[in-house]
């Protein structure tokens, strides 16, 4: 489980890491499937409050006070705050840093990033473990809003899914 929920955190880490530049697939083809014609929408440099919420977790076998400790301990999280300067909003690129994160462990089939929206959707491998992963939501200059969703083999048998809405904010500039 371990692996799975690091994969699901990784995507929604990496979905918060800037709008791209590129509307190629982390792997540099198209596709078929980028929209060439919009430009992702950059984000404005300033301070950025983020919030991970757990929507869903599934998995055989786990009781159901489990689930509510997990959804618990990512309430209790909170919000985190971060400042993005000018210079790391230049260089943001998210199919650059879906390719650097998980690396040749992706394919891609779905890939789309631009005119202020992500939708992918593909299957990673992680120490042995396929996880099948998508990112869907908005990206704006002032808000980003993605549901991450997961889904992989459970430790305990079956299929196990979760999902996490990340929600960041330009909350204003950046506090020394």
């Amino acid at each position: 489980m371990k692996n799975f929920v690091t994969v699901a955190v990784l995507g929604a880490a990496l979905a918060l890491g800037g709008c791209g530049k590129s509307d190629k697939a982390a792997d540099g083809k198209d596709g078929g499937t980028a929209a060439a014609s919009s430009a992702p929408v950059k984000r404005e440099a300033g301070n950025w409050k983020t919030e991970v919420k757990l929507v869903k977790f599934d998995m055989p076998g786990v009781p159901d006070n489990v689930k509510d400790q997990m959804s618990k301990q990512f309430a209790a999280a909170g919000a985190t705050d971060q400042c993005v300067t000018q210079e790391q909003v230049d260089k943001e690129d998210l199919a650059g840093a879906l390719s650097k994160g998980y690396g040749d462990a992706c394919t891609w089939t779905k890939n789309q990033i631009g005119g202020g929206k992500i939708d992918l959707a593909g299957s990673c491998n992680q120490a042995g473990q396929k996880v099948e992963l998508a990112m869907s939501g908005t990206l704006e200059a002032k808000k980003t809003d993605i549901l991450v969703s997961s889904k992989g083999k459970a430790p305990t048998g079956g299929e196990m899914e979760m999902q996490l809405q990340v929600t960041s904010t330009n909350t204003g500039p950046c506090k020394s």
